[in-house]
């Protein structure tokens, strides 16, 4: 008998429809699994096997032929198990083949017949309901994630002897997740940043617009520091965002639950000896890097003239389009990377700076270490601000404003950019057209754009980043125009030298 079970393989942060069409006829006892298995996948013919006759079902002994269509696909990971096991019980008759034609089901199996979780969860029920699944069986640590997507069912089954209650529709679903709107817990909070009052406006306007930030500053200067806290004075993530969020994170391994509900943005990272694929993704099949799993969150790369370069290098394309394109010889696919990028680097290799004294760094040392940050590179980066250390006064007094006082300051900056440009859009997203129609200086400002222009050697890139930073500074002020004022602060605030 010929039965098909519909599961996912988990390609990048999308779940793609694949049919477990298992076939039990007479012969020799065998058990083959074909369709561009990898190793994980055809090792599911013992986990298969023994958890069903440790669960009290009849494995039948005759030949076993299971096809993972479409056949020209990679199967990755052990998500197909359950699938497997529920097509070889209802080829065999011990459960009924209509029941497979309405569910899916995504999950591993323990020699036991425990259902285990697996990647993608979020994707996988997204999937179900476009293929027009009424329901999806996952493992229970996968059901709060999966029950996030609206319009197909979620049945958390922890083992496979469950199937047959399942087919007899005695299993109800679990309840619809919702995104709690208890706030997340405390993290490392604004007030912490001491003396140092350009940098902390620096923070806000990053944090308002998504711009990119580099900080240039010896060791202990608070880089660090303040680049921990930015994500505490961002706006919580609306809902289309926080399911991105959760999706991406649960394509990485890192989902089960509903961990990302309280709507915080993620931060990311990553150590300075991370590789360009480690940043950018790759892999095959394909899976999303760092700058994916940053998505609508901050990417912080400490130490940035320790990366090398041609990791440092990869990040262009990310900042410029705001999504990376992976192309292998079977298929090219795209995964977001919305982030807002804040690196901090030392003036030079010994940290201290030519100019304290203390350097003893030679001029070619502190040139190749410089030459880590190319120029394309440094003409994407739209906040460059120098951090030195704080004066004994400031780090005995109290804090600044706290990330509670700042925060309301850029939830309305960002209030008026989604009207103007769209939900989960913000001005550094602004296509060249969209800076030309949006950001109109009045008289006095272009003039100083215009000179601003001639001495800082802009290119057109970086005019179009100077506005779109003049139309932040000009959000938080409420203004319906951009002024001379905020021309001068954004102009200010960009500076392409570590030195």
């Amino acid at each position: 008998m010929l039965a098909m079970a519909r599961t996912f393989s988990l390609i990048g942060i999308e779940a793609e429809p694949v049919f477990a069409e298992v076939d039990v006829a007479r012969g020799l006892p065998s058990f083959s699994i074909v369709g561009l298995p990898d190793t994980a996948v055809r090792e599911s013919r013992e986990r298969v096997r023994a958890a069903l006759v440790n669960s009290g079902f009849d494995f039948p002994l005759q030949r076993i032929i299971t096809n993972l269509a479409p056949a020209d696909l990679p199967k990755v990971g052990p998500g197909f198990d359950l699938a497997i096991a529920a097509g070889v019980l209802a080829s065999s008759g011990q459960i009924p083949k209509p029941f497979l034609d309405t569910t899916a089901f995504a999950g591993e199996l323990a020699l036991d017949g425990s259902v285990r979780p697996v990647p993608g969860a979020l994707a996988m029920a997204e999937a179900a309901r476009r293929q027009g699944h009424a329901r999806i069986a996952v493992a229970p640590q996968d059901a709060g994630e999966a029950a996030l997507v609206d319009g197909v069912e979620v049945v958390a089954l922890d083992h496979v002897s469950k199937l047959p209650p399942l087919a007899e529709g005695s299993i109800e679903p679990v309840a619809r997740s919702g995104f709690s709107e208890t706030p997340a817990p405390a993290g490392p909070d604004l007030r912490d940043l001491k003396g140092q009052p350009a940098l902390r406006r620096a923070l806000e306007i990053v944090a308002a617009g998504g711009h990119s930030l580099l900080l240039v500053g010896p060791p202990g200067a608070g880089k660090t520091l303040a680049a921990r806290r930015l994500p505490s004075i961002m706006p919580a993530l609306t809902r289309s965002e926080a399911l991105e969020v959760i999706r991406i994170a649960g394509a990485g391994g890192a989902g089960g639950g509903t961990k990302g509900s309280a709507r915080s943005r993620p931060f990311r990272a990553p150590h300075h000896t991370a590789s360009g694929r480690a940043l950018i993704g790759g892999g095959s099949p394909p899976r999303p890097g760092e700058v994916t799993r940053a998505h609508r969150g901050v990417l912080f790369l400490d130490e940035l003239g320790e990366f090398r370069r041609d990791a440092i290098e990869a990040l262009r394309e990310p900042l410029e389009e705001g999504r990376v394109t992976l192309s292998r010889v079977r298929r090219s696919i795209e995964l977001p990377c919305r982030f807002t990028l804040v690196a901090a680097s030392n003036p030079c290799p010994c940290g201290h700076g030519q100019g304290s004294g203390a350097c003893e760094c030679p001029p070619t040392a502190v040139a190749r270490y410089e030459a880590k940050l190319s120029g394309a590179l440094a003409d994407r980066i739209d906040v460059f601000v120098g951090v030195a250390q704080p004066p004994a006064d400031a780090m005995a007094g109290d804090g600044g404003e706290a990330s509670a006082e700042v925060r309301p300051r850029v939830e309305a900056a960002r209030e008026l950019q989604h009207e103007r440009l769209g939900e989960a859009r913000s001005n550094s997203d602004m296509t060249p057209a969209e800076t030309r129609r949006h950001c109109p200086p009045e008289p006095a400002a272009e003039a100083a754009l215009r000179d601003g222009h001639e001495r800082l050697g802009l290119s057109g890139r970086g005019w179009d980043r100077v506005l779109r930073v003049a139309r932040t500074i000009a959000d938080l002020d409420s203004a319906e125009r951009i002024d001379e004022a905020h021309i001068s602060e954004a102009l200010g605030l960009r500076r392409r030298s570590l030195s």
